[in-house]
């Protein structure tokens, strides 16, 4: 059975058109289900911030890889891959068609190809942590330029939990991090790729919108609950998260929460398009064109 996938940037409408293809699969008689792909989505209780369908938005099609782990947990992309494959094959065992659908890169390259995680070693990962706390991310993300450069340049230089991975990894392999990264042309399984895209200009305005929509839908109230809860370094420096907590603590007005969180929204989005650019049998729908769900529920059944 064919995994179809639905990948883009935030605010592309991904959400939308997973579910316009589930039921269009239904109203051809093939039950489908939808596996998340969205590393926030996956913590219980950060629902406003990450645009998380509620229970009534989902029309009633099964959902999986959401509210999975507790804000104090650290999400792992090995991990994910383990649960999101096991949940895929359930799917297929039912008889139905899985549609794997989110904006995480790494998440979704990690369960479409045969990609096998390098190990770890306890004590080489916790003397680069504490290496972290001692120096900051800058620091470490210098030495990451020096041993990796393709890895650093991908990672960032504040991410400093990746960026502690990528060394421990060149150091227990002596090859780059970057190296062993998903590539294209090995894939798990047979796989359609619908990619969403939006005109640059118009993208940003709908991710400025979408910043100050997550204030007016309660993102506040949201982290407020939040927190009172132990909270890991993921979830507490999640985009429009970390600016919210950051406002209730007196650091930021309103606006400059809203601003910035606008700002690191259109960041991120720009390498996620670079990211899913590398999918090079990706088939690219305008997230306008009113088509869109027929087109999208063609590749999914397999019609050209």
């Amino acid at each position: 059975m064919t995994l179809v996938v639905i990948v883009g940037a935030t605010g592309t409408g991904k959400s939308d058109l997973s579910l316009g293809v589930a039921e269009g699969l239904s109203a051809h008689g093939l039950s489908a289900e939808i596996v998340n792909a969205d590393a926030m989505q996956l913590y219980r209780g950060m629902d406003v911030g990450t645009a998380k369908l509620t229970i009534g938005q989902r029309r009633g099609i099964p959902h999986h890889m959401l509210d999975v782990l507790e804000p104090s947990d650290e999400a792992s992309v090995a991990d994910y891959q383990r649960d999101a494959r096991s949940a895929i094959e359930d799917i297929e065992a039912r008889g139905s068609v899985p549609i794997l659908v989110g904006g995480s890169g790494l998440y979704v390259s990690s369960v479409i190809q045969d990609f096998r995680f390098p190990g770890t070693d306890p004590a080489v990962r916790a003397r680069l942590e504490a290496e972290l706390v001692e120096t900051g991310p800058g620091t470490m993300y210098r030495r990451l330029l020096e041993v990796d450069p393709d890895a650093a340049r991908a990672i960032g230089g504040s991410n400093g939990r990746r960026i502690v991975r990528a060394l421990e990894v060149v150091e227990l392999t002596g090859e780059p991090f970057g190296s062993g990264l998903p590539e294209d042309g090995r894939p798990w399984r047979p796989t359609v790729i619908i990619g969403l895209q939006t005109p640059r200009e118009l993208l940003v305005d709908r991710l400025t919108a979408r910043a100050a929509g997550m204030w007016r839908a309660g993102l506040l109230d949201e982290v407020r609950g939040l927190r009172d809860r132990e909270l890991g370094v993921t979830a507490s420096r999640a985009i429009g998260y970390a600016q919210a907590f950051a406002q209730l603590a007196g650091e930021l007005t309103e606006a400059e929460g809203i601003d910035q969180t606008a700002a690191l929204t259109r960041r991120y989005a720009r390498r996620q398009v670079g990211w899913f650019r590398r999918y090079d049998t990706a088939h690219w729908l305008d997230s306008d064109d009113p088509g869109r769900h027929t087109t999208a529920l063609a590749l999914a059944m397999g019609e050209d």
